[in-house]
């Protein structure tokens, strides 16, 4: 069977896969060769930024496994959507999850501020902070986020969940449908935003839903930049409205010099460093449905093209 590994890492994924028997793998870095053999692999594996970049080659595949959990750039209008997709799903919660704590605990510790004492040579002897009894909200309640609220229960947080539609999903305490979001926020003394890129997501954290915050939540986007409204959360944390963001995640990547996300008060840019892709997690999620594919199953990340996820 021919695999094109569709990845700046190709050699790395090639040894992970080279036991498999009875595959055949192709791919590398020059162009012409990788549009030669990307006709004649029915499967590819690779970042979607890429394949979108085959297929507008006029290639496409059977089955494209993304290595990434976003798959945006294959949503393009001008693309095919007649072959089965399949994103990353189940490998990126413990990062994730290691991501939201590493920042809320930052940001519970008041550590940035003790720094910027330490560089001033200024005693800061401030009580903190327990997570103990904080109130999260993970907006976007899938594998991921159920992932990162299992890592965040043993602190002893309340956690709530939004999802499409109300559901029990463990561990949260509720998860509530997108209809409540700017209720849940003003609940929350942290909001963890986890939505993938679609029409129903776009601008939703504006104006209207920073002025519901906590002054002393913190904001963490690791999901999608087009989710925020740039302008209005830097006005929003000049006015105190929140105490604090933290975004890994922007419109434009790599943020441009003259965006404002640089200069805002406590906002901290993290340069979608949030959840990378392990390539042994994927490649053992890779091969899981290859099996799956070859015997006829359900793939496991199935993207529906309507939903864009």
């Amino acid at each position: 069977m021919k695999i094109l590994i569709v990845e700046e890492e190709f050699a790395y994924y090639a040894d992970l896969l080279r036991t498999e028997s009875g595959l055949q793998l192709h791919g590398g870095s020059e162009v012409g060769r990788l549009v030669e053999a990307a006709r004649e692999c029915p499967i590819w594996l690779g970042e979607p930024d890429l394949m979108a970049y085959l297929l507008r080659k006029g290639c496409k595949p059977e089955w494209m496994q993304s290595t990434w959990a976003g798959i945006t750039p294959l949503l393009a209008d001008d693309l095919p959507q007649d072959y089965q997709l399949t994103r990353a799903v189940g490998i990126f919660g413990q990062v994730m999850a290691e991501y939201v704590l590493t920042y809320l605990l930052a940001h519970q510790r008041q550590l940035f501020s003790r720094f910027s004492a330490q560089t001033e040579k200024r005693w800061d002897n401030r009580l903190p902070r327990s997570l103990e009894g904080k109130r999260v909200l993970v907006v976007g309640s899938g594998d991921i986020g159920q992932s990162v609220a299992g890592f965040l229960e043993p602190f002893g947080v309340e956690l709530h969940g939004i999802a499409r539609e109300p559901r029990p999903l463990e561990p949260f305490e509720r998860v509530f449908g997108m209809e409540v979001l700017a209720e849940q926020v003003a609940w929350a003394d942290c909001v963890v935003n986890l939505l993938p890129d679609t029409p129903a997501t776009r601008d939703i954290y504006d104006a209207a839903i920073f002025a519901r915050m906590r002054p002393t939540a913190l904001f963490i986007n690791a999901g999608r930049g087009v989710a925020v409204v740039d302008h209005d959360l830097v006005t929003a944390l000049a006015a105190g409205q929140l105490a604090g963001a933290v975004i890994d995640v922007c419109r434009e990547e790599p943020l441009p010099a003259w965006h404002p996300f640089w200069t805002a008060p406590n906002l901290l840019v993290t340069g979608h460093s949030s959840a990378p892709t392990l390539p042994s997690a994927m490649a053992g999620l890779f091969v899981d449905n290859l099996n799956r594919y070859r015997s006829g199953e359900a793939l496991r990340g199935r993207v529906d093209f309507q939903r864009g996820y």
